[in-house]
């Protein structure tokens, strides 16, 4: 079995989802007693969102570099950054390591293309909704048309995400503005919803609606688990 790199805290409550994921993808791939083997080193997310508002991606890029740094020295066969926003740096992650960074947004797209899935909404942070590291990738290397939320409704999800989600707090009236918006890009064509930050899946599950989700957390710990797994 190949030994799972993470670079989590960010926030540490979507990070123990990816800790929960991976042990129990690896579980029922191999059975038995069998369990991940996982190198984290876990961020504090407090001067990370501090950045991320200043918009010094730069900073950001050079500490998640050295992090992966880090893991790879620990002995890593892969790498993964535990969050959807922060592959804004992810090319400056992978120029720093030597194994395979796996791409949260190119994993989420193959099961997307795999199901026939050729319009998706998307929901996460601001910076994932409206710039154009994410969208661009699922629209030109993946084929994919990415519809995304008016400008108020972004700034809800984005508020609830940061002042909820990434605290630990789940709400039922969030849910039911979640459920509203992807309602409405349902009815502009979309196929699908990409649960695109990390902490969504805590907040929506797929018996909440009739609209395929799509959680970025499972999916990307599914495709380290296949990675580790395969002979």
């Amino acid at each position: 079995m190949k030994t799972i790199g993470l670079i989590g805290g960010m926030s540490w409550e979507s990070t123990a989802q990816y800790y929960a994921a991976l042990n129990s993808g690896v579980r029922e791939s191999m059975g038995g007693l069998h369990s991940a083997k996982i190198i984290l080193n876990s961020l504090d997310f407090a001067p990370i969102e501090a950045l991320q508002a200043q918009g010094d991606w730069d900073s950001m890029g050079r500490l998640l570099a050295e992090a992966g740094q880090r893991v790879e020295a620990a002995g890593a066969d892969m790498l993964l950054i535990c969050t959807n926003t922060m592959h804004k740096v992810a090319d400056q992650v992978q120029g720093a390591v030597e194994i395979p960074l796996i791409h949260i947004a190119d994993a989420t797209a193959e099961v997307l293309v795999g199901n026939s899935v050729k319009t998706v909404g998307l929901l996460g942070t601001a910076y994932t909704m409206e710039q154009d590291f994410y969208k661009k990738r699922l629209i030109e290397r993946h084929g994919l048309d990415v519809i995304i939320p008016e400008k108020p409704d972004r700034g809800k999800v984005h508020d609830i995400i940061y002042n909820e989600l990434c605290l630990g707090q789940v709400e039922a009236g969030s849910r039911k503005t979640y459920l509203e918006i992807a309602d409405k890009l349902a009815s502009e064509g979309a196929q699908g919803i990409i649960l695109g930050c990390t902490e969504i899946g805590m907040l929506l599950r797929p018996s909440d609606t009739d609209i395929p989700l799509y959680d970025t957390t499972l999916i990307h710990a599914q495709s380290a688990v296949n990675r580790a797994c395969e002979p």
